[in-house]
């Protein structure tokens, strides 16, 4: 169990972590947000509900490591028609909560809230989810070692999620 003290501080470094992790993915920073990952990363963005099994359901998005690399070379490319031109972007980060750290691992787990605005040629958008992290420290700092975004429309179809979420 943390001190009151402890926990405090490692709340800090958790809403700075996540508050930095939307700032480079509104800026299209792609290379430093792919540098927040450990080598065994996930990314996965669930359809059709929260509880599903990646491994036998569709989802929007489930990414290894070196499939986020690869996610990331292809925006940098800039023939991402999509994102041509790319999306202003903003969210709004909240109810960032500790779930929970396994000291045997160091793995700690935390829940947010987020809401995107996205404004494109073809609309302007609100994307609301729910997102758990598996977060890790690595070489003093902390990293995503997994990240799963539960949209609040994820049972609906989903025309151009064409940005990281």
């Amino acid at each position: 169990m943390l001190s009151r003290e402890s926990s405090a501080t490692l709340m800090s470094a958790i809403t700075a972590f996540l508050y930095r992790e939307a700032r480079l993915q509104d800026e299209h920073r792609y290379e430093a947000w792919e540098k927040l990952w450990t080598d065994d990363g996930v990314y996965w963005v669930p359809a059709n509900g929260a509880d599903i099994d990646p491994e036998r359901q569709m989802s929007i998005i489930y990414d290894n490591r070196s499939r986020i690399a690869l996610r990331v070379r292809q925006l940098m490319t800039g023939k991402h028609f999509t994102q041509t031109p790319q999306s202003n972007l903003r969210r709004l980060i909240s109810n960032i909560e500790l779930m929970d750290q396994q000291p045997e691992d160091g793995d700690i787990a935390v829940a947010s809230n987020s809401l995107i605005f996205e404004s494109s040629l073809r609309d302007d958008t609100l994307w609301a989810a729910r997102n758990e992290y598996r977060l890790r420290h690595v070489d003093g700092e902390l990293r995503m070692a997994a990240k799963k975004v539960i949209l609040v429309n994820n049972d609906k179809a989903i025309y151009t999620l064409s940005f990281l979420v």
